[in-house]
């Protein structure tokens, strides 16, 4: 059986994903929906459960307490919570206003606890001031997301938008967030039908969650903003950017045929229901953290391919070491890199007595980044099936009453923080870590790849002719470009979650900074991913020019080696990546076909496969 904890390498499901109370969402349901299988194909979700009945039970409470209160003056919602009261035994915060004469002060102070934030009140700074109108009421959460919708910078990708759908669909079907069904049903037919929100990829400080890119999002719903349909968007093309424009909701929604369900009006609470969660940030990390969990495996492959080229000792992998410095990441990595090196004739041809550190503590690296995903995408999971927005409801008859006794609030409403993207943040941030050190010490390979004072025999820059080194560079560049993104990813892996800049006039003044962490996350397991495609690129070359040197074949090589260089040489249509010789070429179109096959799992599938008659590395 694969190894999925080290490779995490998974079908796409051919059925739909269910959303609804009962079932966790995974990540990899995630990729199926955000990305699909890679031929264009997302996974459709619907919508099962007794989620309806859920979301009813708080809408009717939500319904009541508007019923009440609506109308009322200070003093009237004063002698609505006296009534609350009476025969009770109020906390003692309580039981000094109900005591106090009728003044407006002390009804001021009564009906305070009346109010629902976000739904009988103002937002933010504005959390003091009491709306009570139903007009009002409804007419601000429109406000809400037209306000908000303040991003800028390029438009977040098409997979990372799928992706907060899926999250939003998700947290609202557990019912606590008081949006009605009909609007449940639209963003999940949305998501079915490819209409694909424009949001802008800057302007979240990752709380009140991500009020401004999900902003952009529920405008859609609303049949404001902008949207393209489909995977690659339908629109007028930008003549300076090649891009396809987005074009107005209302036109987009009615070519999907979701004209006739466009929300005319907002419920109370759904505006801000809409926008307040991590969705935008979660999304974004939840996809860096499956293309890590792929990146790591490749990491192990490279490294094994790099240490057959440099003839590499396979003492520093015997199980023994590993087993006594006790981090069962580092083991598995151990164990991979030489599961994937294992029958070639070239290891342990060198006579030093140790190698470079790039090789010889690859497994300490490399084992390191692996706990350190793996904790990361834990994290993750969790959150993706979780109620991430302000206030929360809570008017199932089992459920406990509240803690304060009802001083902050006569009606089953809780306002909390789960919108706080810390959680998220502090683990993209450790994500951030471990892809960059996979993108350094892999750099490193290179490095010593080229090295002709330390590559044991190749030649300088891996070009195969000596008497046309000067004349030709070969993959010297190569190096210094995985050395740019190196470079570039240790500004990158600065943490963002330990920075905050108060907001709303310092009513909300401790922000997590938690969806620019997880977009830095995404941009550095990019860099890395090209990173190792450039190792890929200097190990198989270093692997012919060793095996043309020996006079040996392909035979010479570990099984795993042999079915990724027949893959990469390959010329499907075109895509092949050949032995380089003769004389200079262009890099980048080589190095963006290998990113192309590591992205897409190929290079993996072909070494496992190779291998599969071996005992696989234990989970």
């Amino acid at each position: 059986m694969q190894n999925e904890r080290m490779a995490m390498t998974h079908p796409v499901p051919s059925t739909a994903i269910h959303i609804g109370q009962g079932p966790e969402l995974s990540i990899v349901q995630l990729v199926a929906v955000a990305r699909g299988s890679g031929d264009g194909e997302c996974a459709r979700v619907e919508l099962s459960g007794p989620w309806r009945d859920a979301c009813q039970k708080n809408l009717d409470h939500l319904g009541e307490s508007l019923a009440a209160t609506a109308g009322l003056d200070a003093a009237a919602l004063a002698d609505l919570v006296r009534r609350r009261f009476e025969g009770k035994t109020p906390p003692p915060a309580i039981a000094e206003l109900l005591a106090a004469p009728a003044a407006p002060e002390a009804d001021r102070r009564l009906a305070s606890r009346a109010l629902i934030y976000g739904v009988t009140t103002g937002f933010g700074v504005n959390k003091d001031r009491a709306i009570n109108s139903p007009e009002q009421i409804s007419q601000m959460q429109v406000n809400l997301l037209r306000s908000h919708a303040c991003g800028v910078g390029r438009p977040l990708p098409v997979e990372v938008v799928r992706a907060m759908m899926l999250l939003r669909l998700r947290s609202f079907v557990e019912g606590h967030s008081c949006v009605r069904p009909e609007a449940i049903e639209l963003l999940c037919e949305m998501l079915n039908r490819g209409v694909h929100p424009f949001v802008p990829e800057q302007g979240s400080v990752g709380s009140s969650g991500d009020l401004c890119p999900l902003a952009h999002l529920s405008l859609v719903m609303i049949g404001e903003g902008l949207a393209w349909l489909g995977e690659s968007g339908s629109g007028v093309r930008d003549p300076g950017s090649g891009l396809l424009s987005p074009r107005p909701a209302r036109d987009v929604l009615r070519d999907a045929g979701l004209e006739d369900r466009i929300l005319t009006s907002l419920a109370p609470k759904e505006g801000l229901a809409f926008i307040n969660g991590t969705s935008a940030t979660t999304a974004i990390a939840a996809l860096a953290v499956h293309d890590a969990a792929t990146l790591l495996a490749t990491s192990n492959l490279c490294a094994a391919l790099s240490l057959q080229a440099l003839q590499g000792s396979t003492r520093a992998f015997d199980p023994k070491i590993h087993r006594v410095r006790r981090h069962a990441g580092q083991a598995r990595a151990a164990e991979q890199i030489m599961h994937f090196a294992a029958g070639s004739a070239l290891l342990d041809g060198s006579p030093d007595v140790q190698d470079a550190y790039s090789l010889r503590c690859a497994p300490q690296v490399h084992g390191a980044a692996a706990t350190a995903i793996e904790h990361v995408r834990a994290i993750i999971e969790n959150e993706i099936n979780a109620v991430t927005d302000n206030p929360l409801f809570f008017a199932d008859a089992n459920a406990a009453d509240p803690i304060d006794g009802f001083a902050a609030c006569i009606w089953k409403a809780y306002s909390g923080g789960n919108f706080h993207g810390e959680p998220i943040g502090m683990a993209a941030d450790y994500l951030k870590i471990a892809a960059a050190e996979l993108a350094n010490i892999s750099e490193r390979r290179i490095q010593y790849l080229l090295d002709r004072h330390h590559n044991r025999g190749l030649p300088a820059n891996l070009w195969p002719d000596p008497a046309g080194s000067g004349l030709n560079s070969g993959l010297m560049i190569v190096q210094y470009a995985a050395a740019s993104l190196a470079s570039e990813n240790k500004v990158l892996a600065h943490p963002a979650s330990v920075d905050s800049i108060p907001t709303s006039s310092n009513a909300e003044d401790h922000n997590a900074m938690s969806t620019i962490a997880a977009r830095h996350a995404r941009a550095v397991v990019e860099n890395a991913t090209n990173v190792l495609a450039m190792e890929l690129l200097a190990a198989t070359q270093a692997l012919e020019i060793r095996l043309r040197q020996s006079g040996r074949g392909t035979t010479a090589l570990s099984p795993a080696a042999q079915a990724v260089l027949e893959l990469i040489r390959q010329d499907g249509g075109g895509g092949g990546v050949p032995f380089i010789e003769g004389q200079d070429r262009e890099m980048w179109p080589l190095i963006a076909a290998l990113r192309e096959r590591i992205c897409s799992g190929e290079v993996l599938r072909a070494a496992q496969g190779a291998t599969s008659s071996r005992r696989l590395p234990s989970s």
